[in-house]
């Protein structure tokens, strides 16, 4: 599969996905013209509307295909963003940070706390001191609600997809698997097989683990800083700062 395909997929998946929001969300916590570390960036939808807004993004990933689609998008907009192939495990290079943002349910693609704990340790090193994090997770009302045997579906000219969310192994996971139809120019037909597992844990385990990490929580919220109870929502917000020495 070619990266333009695997683009073309995500991008069309995403299509509804409430980018404004998320950036809302950043631009209300984090001071203008700062330099964040968007990790897991994926095709840069995110961090091209934050460097839109003057911000001076930096974009990580795991998938060379997803940079490689987020560096032409970048050039077609002229924005100047370094895209850079790391685990957000490890990330290195990186220092004095003013925040870091992993939106999109990144962070639901750690399996256990242990690899929870690598990420926090890491995003930690790279921040400047009362640095900032944003990240979001999938709850596990939704996990129950909206995953739990469920098939969506959407047929499209060009390409549509079959997508099963059925439960993983672990407590409160998730595997995506989507089959996807792209239409050549020939008139046939490509077929393309993804398969993701997602994981969640409860807020306050993110909570413990946090402070033991070195961060101090602003605000644990539901939906986009909503008001709304936690145990009800699909997303948890989490808004924390690396704590002083």
């Amino acid at each position: 599969m070619t990266y333009q395909h695997f683009a073309y997929i995500y991008d069309q998946l995403m299509s509804d996905a409430p980018y404004d929001e998320w950036m809302t969300f950043a631009k209300d916590r984090i001071p203008e013209g700062s330099a964040i570390l968007d990790v897991a960036c994926g095709t840069a939808t995110f961090t091209l509307k934050m460097a839109s807004e003057g911000y001076k993004m930096t974009g990580v990933d795991l998938s060379e295909e997803m940079l490689s689609v987020a560096k032409q998008k970048a050039d077609a907009s002229e924005e100047n963003i370094t895209f850079i192939k790391q685990n957000m495990q490890k990330l290195t290079g990186f220092h004095e940070m003013d925040a870091v943002t992993v939106f999109c349910d990144g962070m639901n693609y750690l399996m256990d706390e242990d690899e929870i704990r690598s990420a926090f340790l890491s995003i930690h090193e790279v921040l400047k001191e009362d640095g900032i994090l944003l990240f979001d997770v999938h709850s596990s009302y939704k996990m129950e609600s909206a995953f739990d045997h469920q098939v969506y579906a959407e047929n499209d000219d060009d390409a549509s997809y079959i997508w099963f969310a059925s439960p993983g192994e672990y407590e409160n996971s998730v595997i995506h698997d989507l089959t996807f139809f792209i239409k050549k120019q020939d008139g046939s037909y490509d077929r393309v097989d993804e398969s993701h597992t997602q994981r969640t844990f409860d807020s306050s385990v993110y909570a413990s683990l946090l402070d033991e990490c070195g961060f101090d929580i602003v605000e644990i919220s539901s939906e986009f800083g909503s008001k709304a109870p936690i145990h009800q929502t699909d997303r948890i917000f989490f808004h924390v700062k690396k704590r002083r020495k």
